[in-house]
């Protein structure tokens, strides 16, 4: 098997292990696999956590960490020339992961079922390339910054049955979801402070989704650090990069269709454009979970070299780098009190695997007065693409029901924050609110 990601941080697991399960194939990978003991913690009913959002909904085994690790075993296991990553078993146990890395934090032995459903997915796309559904999914940002009127037929598209019946048939999009909008215009960087400030500076990576489809949120946050005594620098490609002109991207809708080689590509832009801010030790922060926590996990597997740890030691969400200079006293921005409103937090599943709701709930506790209260949900069932897939789509709804939209039912006069861009698509279709980025909410408190 020649893996397509970097697999070798597995290399020792099972050494002199009679217990660990090695699959026979797979190398590196299969040791990754076998990562999973067995203990079932992701089969569990009781509501609490992530993991694992398909199970709690089907009860099926197939349908949990476990039940997915047993179909990878079968095929990595089994007699013949090659791994059978086209096993109908496996595609089966693999259909409903959302990639949530509920696993990786919630089980025992921190399995990484989303990583190893990646290299799975690049198994299968090197051998058949992508279903243009996949590919639609994958490059979408990049198409909107190359032929800015596909924003006119997505409009368009949302606003005829017709055409979202035919989007349906034709890729598989769920003609009962709306797709997102772009913005009338994409962000544009603000000019950068000057070189030779006092001011501590700040790296802010602007993620695709936030440039095409919610400037707002990068304009918020800019607002809100300069506010508070910092230097924003928006990063941009260097100037000896192969296409200059096309803005950065962390690479995270490639990844997750099992596009590697170009996922790749696209992280060695962004640590070649980083590479002045790692030195000077200067903290990144980005906007959107599943785009920030990728610098400090995927890029790994992509084999970036040393450059990464370094980067995933100076890599912060927004609210996690407000919480940790606040409390440094380097934050110097007092807020205005929103008395009595009520703010309920939906986390992305990221935040929640990678430790970052308390950090997120000390940050909105710097404006006074506020009734905070962080929702106890699950996966919203969005997931990126996954709520857009016409045989996933009512099941998607279904995660969001079972915890997260009965909460906001419950409280109609609050504010909704959720940082993750999916997340807030999933709370306006579920129940027609619109959600916020902590940014947003926190530029609203700044005493001006």
């Amino acid at each position: 098997m020649s893996a397509a990601l970097d697999w070798s941080a597995y290399a020792s697991y099972g050494q002199g292990d009679a217990y660990a399960g090695i699959p026979a194939r797979g190398g590196h990978y299969a040791r990754a696999v076998a990562v999973c003991i067995g203990n079932r913690q992701c089969q569990r009913t009781e509501r609490k956590g992530v993991m694992c959002p398909s199970f709690r909904l089907t009860g099926e085994a197939q349908h949990s960490t476990r039940g997915r690790v047993e179909a990878l075993k079968a095929v990595l296991n089994a007699d013949g020339t090659e791994i059978d990553f086209d096993s109908p078993e496996l595609a089966a146990a693999m259909a409903l992961c959302v990639g949530c890395k509920g696993c990786k934090r919630e089980c025992p032995n921190g399995v990484d079922m989303a990583l190893l459903r990646t290299e799975w997915l690049a198994q299968r796309a090197q051998k058949h390339g992508l279903a243009p559904r996949e590919r639609v999914f994958a490059r979408s940002t990049r198409w909107l910054a190359r032929w800015p009127w596909l924003g006119r037929l997505i409009r368009l598209r949302n606003r005829l049955p017709l055409a979202a019946a035919l989007g349906e048939r034709w890729l598989g999009l769920a003609a009962a979801r709306r797709l997102p909008e772009p913005a009338a215009q994409p962000f544009t960087a603000p000019p950068a402070p000057a070189a030779e400030t006092e001011r501590p500076r700040v790296a802010l990576l602007v993620d695709s989704f936030t440039r095409h489809f919610e400037p707002g949120n990068a304009t918020a946050a800019i607002e809100v650090l300069t506010a508070a005594g910092y230097a924003v620098d928006v990063i941009a490609p260097v100037a000896d990069d192969a296409t200059p002109q096309r803005a950065l991207c962390c690479g995270r809708s490639l990844l997750s269709n099992g596009l590697i080689d170009e996922a790749r590509a696209e992280a060695q832009r962004l640590v070649a454009a980083l590479a002045p801010a790692i030195v000077a030790g200067i903290p990144v922060v980005g906007l959107e979970p599943s785009c920030l926590y990728m610098l400090k996990d995927e890029y790994y597997s992509l084999g970036l070299g040393a450059e990464v740890d370094k980067l995933a030691k100076q890599a912060f969400l927004f609210e996690e780098f407000v919480a940790r200079e606040h409390a440094a006293d380097r934050f110097k921005l007092a807020f205005g009190p929103l008395a009595g409103e009520k703010v309920l937090v939906h986390g992305h599943c990221h935040q929640k695997a990678y430790g970052g709701m308390k950090p997120l709930k000390k940050a909105l506790a710097l404006i006074p007065q506020l009734d905070l209260e962080i929702i106890e949900a699950g996966c919203c069932g969005m997931a990126g693409s996954f709520g857009h897939e016409a045989e996933h789509h009512a099941l998607s709804l279904q995660m969001a029901e079972s915890e997260l939209l009965p909460a906001l039912r419950a409280a109609p006069e609050a504010t909704v924050v959720a940082d993750g861009f999916s997340c807030r698509q999933q709370i306006h279709d579920g129940v027609g609110r619109h959600a916020v980025h902590a940014a947003v909410l926190m530029r609203r408190a700044m005493k001006l």
